[in-house]
């Protein structure tokens, strides 16, 4: 495998994009001036470059818009709730329990930890951002806070682990004859728990003087506004209450819990039929459109085929304005992967480049034979592998490394492999890539996805070294 000047220009690139992010400036023009370099100088071709930048962005709107819907739909369906009054009354019993910020914080994070370990993150945070983000916001937990609650409870430490589900221990495994994935789950379980004990605990001191006393005020401020003047426009949105507000404030919730049951059934016994990967996601966004239909029916049957509209656009409108800027970023990272790039450069996927894939490899020679550089090594490897925006697709080069490194350094391979594997997923699965599923997140909490990631990374970085010095001494 030879380091050619392109990979140089990712790497290169990758750097710039992180500390531009560090700095708190748009990186925006930094992915798309290095997406253009790379794409021409891989192809020595001007005019490739430029085609380039096109297929880059298109090939991210693309894998991304799964996401960009759900935000749409969902913010939909929230805004024909605001227009029966129900959004005050299907929040009222999670009132009774989430107090004030302190206990939401907590609350939030148990129940998203709880969700994704079964579920995965993907179809938990609609439910969370639908039922439980606008009361905490009320009870005066910043959204911020709250958008790093769950980001690091679902997206980190239960996906990092993956210990109900198996499949990252299962790909860590895979490319190695002496890994088991029963103890890479079993230790990647410990890992993932000391990093988001240590960097949830650290969120909240940050944060724990910030939050305001419980308020109406808090959510009304809340719902007005948006990232960088990103608001939904429901200036005009007449509210009509009646015996139907107490109804959908009732069947709304208990639809969503009945898709939780449902696919609890479908996981772990033959009572229902067995769902396909994205099928939760799917079933939570078919089931607010429904009811985003039964809403606007009832509330005014002859206004209905207008109002429908007028709520999806607004939602639409909503999701590209917060989230538009990530596509240029996943666009620029999306050509590091072996499973775009050659959509992208349009060349074979024979002679596709794997320039992230490359790169960690041949970073491999530098680590020293030491137990504790080859520790946080391996940590630094699965890190950067993550940065794709999936934190799956490296696990078999992590697992091949760690069986590698075993050999020299006299760590256990399993304990390797769950190191890389944990620091994979806690970035790219994730929660310091702005172009991973974490976008969803601050949808929902109409906050900036870069100041999410912005905020979380020095309480991540820290949990994951402290959870990697941890497994080195005792696993």
């Amino acid at each position: 495998m030879e380091v050619t000047l392109a990979h140089w220009l990712y790497f290169i690139g990758t750097c710039l994009i992180i500390l531009t992010m560090l700095f708190r400036q748009n990186v925006v023009v930094p992915a798309l001036l290095m997406t253009f370099i790379i794409g021409a100088v891989y192809s020595q071709s001007f005019l490739d470059g430029i085609h380039v930048i096109f297929n880059a962005n298109l090939t991210a709107a693309r894998e991304l818009f799964h996401i960009f819907l759900i935000i749409a739909i969902m913010t939909s369906l929230l805004q024909s709730l605001k227009s029966i009054g129900s959004d005050e009354q299907m929040i009222v019993p999670f009132q009774k329990i989430m107090k004030n910020g302190h206990w939401s914080f907590w609350i939030i994070v148990f129940v998203t930890y709880a969700l994704s370990l079964f579920f995965w993150p993907a179809p938990a945070v609609p439910l969370i951002g639908a039922l439980l983000i606008p009361v905490a916001i009320r009870s005066g937990l910043p959204p911020l806070a709250t958008a790093i609650a769950v980001s690091l409870a679902g997206h980190g430490m239960a996906l990092s682990s993956d210990f109900v589900l198996q499949v990252a221990p299962g790909l860590s495994s895979s490319t190695s004859s002496v890994i088991s994935a029963s103890i890479v789950a079993d230790r990647s379980l410990i890992l993932s728990l000391i990093t988001g004990a240590i960097a949830l605990t650290i969120v909240y001191v940050l944060i724990r003087k910030k939050i305001l006393p419980p308020s109406n005020e808090n959510l009304t401020t809340w719902e007005k506004t948006g990232e960088k003047g990103a608001k939904i426009d429901d200036d005009h949105l007449i509210i009509k209450k009646g015996p139907h507000s107490k109804w959908f404030a009732f069947i709304v919730p208990l639809a969503f819990l009945a898709i939780v049951i449902y696919v609890i059934l479908a996981t772990f016994t033959s009572v229902v039929p067995t769902m396909r990967d994205g099928s939760g996601a799917s079933l939570i966004g078919g089931t607010a459109i429904i009811l985003l239909l039964l809403i606007t029916g009832v509330r005014d049957y002859k206004k209905s085929l207008q109002e429908v509209s007028d709520h999806l656009i607004n939602g639409f409108v909503y999701a590209f304005k917060v989230m538009g800027l990530v596509i240029p970023v996943a666009g620029f990272f999306f050509i590091g992967s072996s499973n775009y790039a050659a959509s992208i450069i349009r060349v074979n996927e024979e002679s596709s480049p794997t320039f992230l894939f490359d790169l960690v490899q041949a970073s491999q020679s530098f680590i020293p034979e030491n137990a504790f550089f080859t520790g946080f090594g391996i940590l630094l490897l699965g890190m950067i592998s993550g940065l794709d925006g999936s934190g799956f697709s490296g696990l078999p080069l992590i697992g091949s490394l760690a069986e590698a490194f075993s050999a020299t350094s006299g760590v256990d391979a399993a304990t390797l492999a769950s190191i890389g594997q944990v620091g994979a997923i806690w970035v790219g699965g994730g929660t310091l890539v702005a172009w991973s599923p974490i976008i969803a997140i601050a949808g929902f909490a109409r906050i900036s996805v870069i100041d999410l990631v912005r905020k979380s990374f020095f309480p991540v970085v820290i949990g994951l070294s402290i959870a990697t010095l941890f497994g080195l001494l005792f696993l």
